[in-house]
């Protein structure tokens, strides 16, 4: 793949009377903008407390009232792929958990989708959060261990060849496991890790297609990370540069600045921060309100959180810590913000609209045109 490659990614909330209204109208921008990919999360339910996402703080929720109430990932993007013939994009898990969804049964999704779309299907994968495995009586302890395994896992059964497999693992063994779909065109998923941490960067070097975390730390940091991960595949014998550097941004945009930064302000904005790791807090000056060594999306629970203690915990969160994990600005000011990732060895970004998150449902809706624009203007870095 050559030059700068742009996808775009949709949070799959279900739209009452009509399910699939907002992922179809992303997937429709992302055609008309020139859109590499789509993408879709992995969640049971949101990574934003649903005790702020009513209509009092963001104007989204008349549409689309329970934030919580996300549509199965793989379903959904076979359905996509049934509606939308005309320009036919790649398909994307943006990403799934390595714990909650057995491997083979990650591997058959994957797998599956590749076949029905013609070579379309990545896999994107990760460890997934608490939110998503604990509640639901899915071990939690040892997430990287258990990932790792899980990837294992994938590539044994893919590289099968419809043989019998047998394979040691703490977690995920394989006792005369048999997998006989085949590849398409004998070419399986490309693998995507979101990774952060130092093992898991080394486990991308040695088994991923291309790296995407999600932003949340800085470009100078990216190109070390990078690094690492290149480092790990040459240690195996692969060819470092074969790993496409990618990144999973979120945007809020619109058709000013002031706009912008009135949306950044907003209550909901700010309760959107506690996603984020106490490391990022600790760069503003502040202690992160659930310790100084959270860990922000991977343990929070944001549906336990009630209105009141959202608000106490985020009401004096500067502006300068909403913009941290996110592009915002002008269509113009976003993509010099990514431009300068690209300087940094970015090579192909995710976008995520999330500029409806805001008390303005008029404004949340316009900033779909700044939006495509944005995508367009990326294709051509």
């Amino acid at each position: 793949m050559s030059g700068f490659r742009v996808g775009v990614a949709e949070l799959p909330v279900n739209v009452p009377h009509a399910p699939t209204a907002l992922v179809n109208a992303t997937y429709l921008t992302a055609a008309a903008s020139g859109a590499d990919s789509f993408w879709l999360p992995d969640h049971l339910n949101a990574f934003l407390p649903r005790a702020v996402a009513t209509p009092k703080y963001m104007g989204a929720a008349r549409l689309a009232p329970k934030i919580d109430a996300y549509l199965e990932p793989w379903t959904l993007l076979g359905n996509v792929a049934a509606r939308h013939r005309v320009r036919r994009l790649r398909l994307g898990i943006g990403v799934t958990d390595a714990s909650r969804r057995n491997p083979a049964v990650t591997a058959q999704a994957a797998a599956t989708l590749h076949l029905l779309t013609g070579g379309r299907a990545i896999l994107g994968i990760g460890t997934g959060e608490r939110e998503g495995n604990e509640p639901y009586g899915v071990d939690w302890s040892r997430p990287v261990a258990r990932f790792e395994e899980a990837i294992a896992t994938i590539r044994a059964l893919w590289d099968s060849g419809g043989q019998l497999v047998t394979r040691d693992s703490a977690y995920f063994p394989l006792r005369n496991a048999l997998f006989d779909l085949p590849p398409y065109r004998g070419r399986w998923p490309e693998i995507w890790i979101a990774s952060h941490g130092p093992r898991m960067l080394r486990i991308t070097g040695r088994y991923a297609d291309a790296w995407v975390p999600v932003l949340v730390f800085l470009p100078k940091d990216y190109a070390a990370k990078l690094e690492v991960v290149r480092a790990a595949a040459s240690d195996v014998g692969r060819d470092p540069m074969s790993i496409l550097p990618a990144m999973l941004f979120f945007v809020s945009t619109g058709r000013s600045r002031d706009e912008v930064d009135e949306a950044l302000s907003s209550p909901f904005a700010k309760a959107s921060k506690l996603s984020l790791p106490g490391e990022v807090w600790r760069r503003h000056g502040l202690q992160h309100p659930l310790g100084v060594d959270a860990t922000g999306v991977q343990d929070l629970l944001p549906y336990v959180l009630d209105e009141q203690t959202v608000l106490s915990y985020t009401t004096d969160v500067p502006v300068s810590l909403v913009r941290e994990g996110l592009l915002a600005g002008t269509p113009g000011e976003v993509i010099d913000q990514v431009a300068e990732w690209r300087d940094h060895g970015l090579r192909y970004a995710v976008v995520c609209n999330v500029s409806s998150m805001q008390p303005n449902l008029r404004r949340g809706l316009a900033a779909t045109f700044p939006f495509a624009k944005i995508v367009r203007g990326l294709r051509r870095l």
